[in-house]
């Protein structure tokens, strides 16, 4: 039997974005190697390259995909505090994306595939910003408004996936926590006190 390596993949692309992503969520994304990828898919070292260039290049791909997944994500939901949600579990759900697509540093941020991406993320979450009673809080600039939403989802989502949040939140469902901190945020929802 021969020691060379053959190509064997139907969809090799696939199989090493998805061996990155697991690199990714146990070691993060500095103790990535196209080298290491390819021995983990069993193909030639040459081979990732030829999808991806570079690791600049397999992290631009592992972001795009990330944040069309967000997209996705974020289109299906019904209300800004849904998608508030939706973007903690894609967080919680997707570890390794998240971690990639908001460093810049690594990965090519000018690729026109992450810049398409990066805006129907936007998108969304913009439209749900204009979805709130009068397109948000009234004389706030609805770009602010969207800010803060995604400050707040951000923040919550990278605290938690850091383990910041196990001693105050404790065994509360996260979801659940980000629900309440939405409430506070956004005053028509806020709970009312007796008498108000």
């Amino acid at each position: 039997m021969s020691s060379r390596r053959t190509y064997h993949h139907g969809d090799l692309r696939r199989a090493v974005l998805t061996a990155a992503l697991d690199v990714i969520a146990t070691d993060g994304p500095s103790a990535l190697s196209l080298r290491d990828l390819a021995r983990r898919a069993g193909v030639s070292h040459a081979a990732p390259a030829h999808h991806f260039k570079d690791r600049a290049g397999l992290l631009t791909a592992v972001a795009t995909e990330g944040f069309d997944l967000l997209a996705a994500a974020l289109g299906e939901a019904a209300d800004l505090k849904d998608a508030g949600v939706r973007y903690v579990r894609f967080a919680t759900d997707h570890p390794a994306h998240f971690q990639v697509m908001f460093q810049p540093d690594l990965h090519h941020a000018d690729d026109p595939e992450l810049l398409a991406a990066k805006g129907r993320a936007g998108d969304r979450l913009r439209a749900g910003v204009a979805g709130l009673p009068g397109g948000g809080t009234p004389g706030t600039d609805p770009r602010l408004a969207g800010v803060a939403a995604w400050s707040l989802a951000h923040g919550f989502a990278t605290l938690l996936l850091s383990h910041n949040l196990e001693g105050p939140i404790g065994e509360r469902d996260p979801e659940e926590v980000f629900r309440t901190l939405a409430r506070l945020l956004f005053a028509d929802d806020a709970p009312q006190l007796p008498g108000e």
